[in-house]
């Protein structure tokens, strides 16, 4: 029960990452705001973790939209009694290169990406300040280090959430606010299933394919990554901010 007592707030949690990190933290312990612009996701993901003996509560939401960010924030306070936790996993997947990728999906990705969690943080900070501190996850990716061919406003919005995510660890301190984030590889989820087809693979076949970067010879899992985001809300990451947790079975040793 490492996250007894505390409530948190995770973004994109209907499905993929969000959904194994939602259920997670329930499991130890915190109530959780399951916050989804897909309202059928989070309604499933609520679902499966009270069917567990957890708490949770859904709330649509869209992190571009900075009401939608300071009403979920809200509504953890109305609903649980404050805000510890924040984890930021929203995120909009927008691949393509410089000369095919449109003004509009550059606004999207960099709406969704990085300002959506800069403004989940900006309005959370009050309640965070109010409970004494409290830890923010910003979930990042292996693509915001590597480069990758025709990944260009993705892969840009990702090198900006550790940079935001740096900042924010400098900037908070004060507040005993700790900032981390997590890299995840390429892990078995919706999202991804959803690349693999566009690459005009089975599913079979993208697995193997993505799994051979990997030193594991494997994809992750989704609750691989909450297992780090879990590490990093609680208590026994009391002495880590600004650090970014790489959890892709090897495949950026090198």
């Amino acid at each position: 029960m490492r996250l007894k007592h505390k409530v948190a707030l995770v973004t994109g949690a209907g499905s993929g990452i969000g959904r194994a990190i939602a259920e997670l933290f329930a499991a130890e312990g915190a109530a959780v705001v399951v916050a989804d612009i897909d309202a059928d996701g989070g309604r499933a993901t609520v679902d499966a973790v009270i069917a567990a003996g957890g708490r949770a509560a859904f709330l649509s939401c869209d992190v571009a939209r900075e009401a939608d960010c300071r009403a979920a924030v809200a509504f953890a306070v109305e609903r649980f009694g404050g805000l510890n936790i924040v984890v930021n996993n929203a995120a909009a997947f927008i691949y393509g290169s410089v000369e095919s990728a449109t003004y509009e999906q550059w606004h999207k990705v960099w709406d969704v990406n990085v300002v959506g969690q800069a403004q989940c943080v900006k309005a959370a900070l009050p309640e965070l300040r109010k409970a004494g501190g409290g830890a923010v996850v910003n979930i990042a990716s292996q693509s915001s280090f590597i480069a990758q061919a025709n990944y260009v406003p993705y892969n840009s919005s990702k090198a900006g959430v550790l940079q935001l995510t740096r900042c924010l660890a400098m900037d908070l301190a004060v507040d005993g606010v700790r900032v981390n984030a997590v890299s995840p590889g390429t892990i078995r989820t919706p999202a991804v299933d959803a690349c693999i087809r566009t690459l005009g693979m089975t599913l079979e076949e993208g697995y193997d394919r993505f799994g051979r970067d990997a030193v594991l010879k494997r994809l992750g899992e989704p609750r691989e990554i909450a297992y780090a985001a879990l590490f990093l809300a609680s208590d026994e990451a009391s002495y880590v901010t600004g650090a970014n947790l790489v959890v892709d079975g090897g495949a950026t040793i090198d």
